[in-house]
């Protein structure tokens, strides 16, 4: 895949475009966005070989949607219109059922690859690119079925060779577990974010009192609102659910701190520390 198409030059567009270049130099990279001033900074940063627009993926043998998932929605079958019939376009949204549902009857679905890089930090825009962000990293590709095998191998090549572990899974359960393991913690880092902040009126005794503990668990609070809120509104029905039962156990955990059992807040914690073993091996 010799020219390929990059909508949304952050850092998961950006660091794609990276591991894909160093893997092939004689890819061309071209990359798409509303705003000028991003693929500027993306050329700079010798993200992108070349600036492009929309009219232009009809050369694409790749296009990659690298967007907040509510554009994705939008724009996803309009670049399927666009692209050949060789061409392949994958997505890498946070949710996959919406955008599934987008094309599924869109007369080029063969030629949409849904993907969820399981990938990332808290940082956004052409600048916060790295490389080998995906090694070691799983993909979790949706409704593979439906994309021409052909196209499929393509695919399935590509992000073998910038790292990444492949797993399968139907949109809905990836919606639903992916707000679990995913979307909870980025409420759960705001959230802790703004009570500090709304208790904390001095800022600087944040500053002087945060440790590596707070640090950490409030990382996610410095993603991006725009890329974030569209996710939380697709995958309202899950967020919900999660949050409900997230809502339970902190209710549950007050109590018995209310009761003064603390004997039981020794076994909450105790039992919950099984999660290091379940995680162990993740980076």
């Amino acid at each position: 895949m010799k020219n390929i198409y990059i909508i949304g030059i952050g850092l998961i567009g950006g660091s794609l475009a990276i591991d894909i270049k160093r893997n092939d130099p004689e890819t061309v990279i071209y990359g798409i966005s509303r705003k000028d001033a991003t693929l500027e900074e993306a050329l700079s940063l010798k993200l992108i070989d070349k600036k492009a627009t929309l009219d232009d993926i009809s050369n694409a043998d790749l296009v990659i949607l690298a967007i907040p998932v509510d554009a994705t929605v939008k724009l996803l079958p309009t670049v399927l219109d666009k692209i050949s019939d060789s061409a392949l376009v994958i997505d890498a949204g946070s949710t996959k059922l919406d955008i599934c549902k987008a094309v599924e009857n869109h007369p080029k679905r063969r030629n949409f690859l849904a993907m969820h890089p399981i990938a990332g930090t808290e940082y956004s825009g052409p600048s916060a690119a790295i490389s080998n962000l995906f090694v070691g990293k799983t993909n979790i590709i949706c409704e593979v079925e439906k994309t021409t095998f052909k196209l499929q191998e393509k695919a399935l090549e590509l992000f073998k060779s910038i790292g990444m572990r492949i797993r399968y899974m139907n949109p809905e359960a990836h919606d639903k577990h992916i707000a679990y393991v995913s979307h909870l913690s980025h409420i759960s880092s705001f959230m802790l974010g703004k009570t500090v902040i709304e208790k904390e009126k001095n800022e600087r005794d944040i500053f002087d009192m945060a440790g590596s503990g707070f640090a950490s668990t409030v990382r996610l609070a410095k993603s991006s609102p725009e890329m974030w809120t569209p996710i939380f509104r697709q995958n309202k029905t899950n967020v919900i659910e999660t949050l409900e039962e997230y809502i339970n156990n902190l209710a549950h955990f007050k109590k018995l701190m209310e009761s003064d059992d603390f004997e039981a807040v020794f076994d909450e914690m105790k039992n919950t520390n099984h999660i290091k073993d379940i995680l162990e091996g993740i980076s």
